[in-house]
Protein backbone atom coordinates (compact mmCIF):
# COMPACT_ATOMS: atom_id res chain seq x y z
CA UNK A 1 0.00 0.00 0.00
CA UNK A 2 1.58 3.48 -1.00
CA UNK A 3 2.12 5.89 1.50
CA UNK A 4 -0.83 7.99 1.07
CA UNK A 5 -3.41 5.58 1.22
CA UNK A 6 -5.10 5.15 3.89
CA UNK A 7 -6.64 1.89 5.90
CA UNK A 8 -9.22 1.78 3.72
CA UNK A 9 -7.55 1.34 0.70
CA UNK A 10 -8.49 5.49 -0.17
CA UNK A 11 -6.10 7.49 -1.60
CA UNK A 12 -5.47 10.66 0.80
CA UNK A 13 -5.78 12.92 -2.46
CA UNK A 14 -8.86 10.93 -3.77
CA UNK A 15 -10.75 14.19 -3.44
CA UNK A 16 -10.49 17.13 -6.52
CA UNK A 17 -11.98 20.52 -6.17
CA UNK A 18 -15.32 20.25 -8.62
CA UNK A 19 -15.14 24.11 -8.69
CA UNK A 20 -11.68 23.70 -9.94
CA UNK A 21 -13.02 20.69 -12.69
CA UNK A 22 -15.84 23.42 -13.77
CA UNK A 23 -18.73 20.55 -12.63
CA UNK A 24 -21.67 22.44 -13.94
CA UNK A 25 -23.93 23.27 -11.11
CA UNK A 26 -20.76 23.96 -8.51
CA UNK A 27 -20.14 27.55 -8.08
CA UNK A 28 -17.38 29.47 -5.96
CA UNK A 29 -18.29 32.06 -3.33
CA UNK A 30 -19.61 34.94 -4.49
CA UNK A 31 -17.02 36.80 -2.52
CA UNK A 32 -14.15 35.13 -4.37
CA UNK A 33 -13.22 37.72 -6.74
CA UNK A 34 -14.27 35.77 -10.14
CA UNK A 35 -16.59 37.39 -11.82
CA UNK A 36 -17.33 34.66 -13.65
CA UNK A 37 -18.30 32.11 -11.32
CA UNK A 38 -21.77 32.11 -12.58
CA UNK A 39 -20.59 30.37 -15.89
CA UNK A 40 -20.41 26.81 -14.08
CA UNK A 41 -24.38 26.98 -13.81
CA UNK A 42 -24.92 28.05 -16.85
CA UNK A 43 -26.79 25.59 -19.35
CA UNK A 44 -25.20 26.60 -22.53
CA UNK A 45 -21.84 25.16 -21.09
CA UNK A 46 -23.67 21.88 -21.15
CA UNK A 47 -24.97 21.88 -24.59
CA UNK A 48 -23.90 22.09 -28.11
CA UNK A 49 -21.96 26.29 -28.28
CA UNK A 50 -22.75 26.13 -32.02
CA UNK A 51 -26.06 27.06 -30.73
CA UNK A 52 -25.59 29.63 -29.24
CA UNK A 53 -23.31 31.25 -32.05
CA UNK A 54 -25.42 30.71 -35.48
CA UNK A 55 -23.94 31.77 -38.52
CA UNK A 56 -25.39 34.98 -39.80
CA UNK A 57 -29.14 34.39 -40.57
CA UNK A 58 -29.43 31.11 -38.97
CA UNK A 59 -32.00 30.54 -36.09
CA UNK A 60 -31.57 31.64 -33.10
CA UNK A 61 -34.36 29.83 -31.69
CA UNK A 62 -32.85 26.47 -29.57
CA UNK A 63 -30.43 29.25 -27.60
CA UNK A 64 -32.93 31.34 -26.86
CA UNK A 65 -34.80 28.52 -25.26
CA UNK A 66 -32.15 27.25 -23.22
CA UNK A 67 -31.30 30.27 -21.95
CA UNK A 68 -35.30 31.20 -21.18
CA UNK A 69 -34.95 28.51 -18.16
CA UNK A 70 -31.38 29.16 -16.92
CA UNK A 71 -31.16 30.67 -13.90
CA UNK A 72 -27.90 32.70 -14.78
CA UNK A 73 -29.39 34.49 -17.71
CA UNK A 74 -29.50 37.79 -15.81
CA UNK A 75 -25.67 37.87 -15.15
CA UNK A 76 -24.71 36.39 -18.66
CA UNK A 77 -26.78 39.02 -20.12
CA UNK A 78 -25.28 41.76 -17.89
CA UNK A 79 -21.75 40.16 -19.04
CA UNK A 80 -22.15 40.45 -22.35
CA UNK A 81 -23.86 44.01 -21.88
CA UNK A 82 -20.23 45.11 -19.84
CA UNK A 83 -17.78 43.55 -21.91
CA UNK A 84 -19.58 44.47 -25.61
CA UNK A 85 -19.96 40.94 -26.34
CA UNK A 86 -20.52 41.33 -29.99
CA UNK A 87 -21.47 37.89 -31.17
CA UNK A 88 -23.47 35.03 -30.50
CA UNK A 89 -26.51 34.74 -27.89
CA UNK A 90 -25.95 36.07 -24.35
CA UNK A 91 -28.56 36.39 -21.48
CA UNK A 92 -31.24 34.83 -23.91
CA UNK A 93 -30.40 38.30 -26.63
CA UNK A 94 -28.70 38.20 -30.19
CA UNK A 95 -26.34 40.30 -31.05
CA UNK A 96 -28.84 42.95 -32.27
CA UNK A 97 -31.52 43.09 -29.71
CA UNK A 98 -28.62 43.19 -27.20
CA UNK A 99 -27.31 46.68 -29.48
CA UNK A 100 -30.94 47.81 -29.28
CA UNK A 101 -31.24 47.44 -25.27
CA UNK A 102 -27.71 49.59 -24.94
CA UNK A 103 -29.63 52.34 -27.26
CA UNK A 104 -33.04 52.36 -25.42
CA UNK A 105 -30.72 52.82 -22.15
CA UNK A 106 -28.52 55.62 -23.29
Amino acid sequence: MALSESRSGVPEDWFVDPVRLGVPGVRKEAGDGDLLSWQSDSLCAQTDPEAFFPEKGGSTRDAKKICSSCEVRTQCLQYALANDERFGIWGGLSERERRKLRKRAS
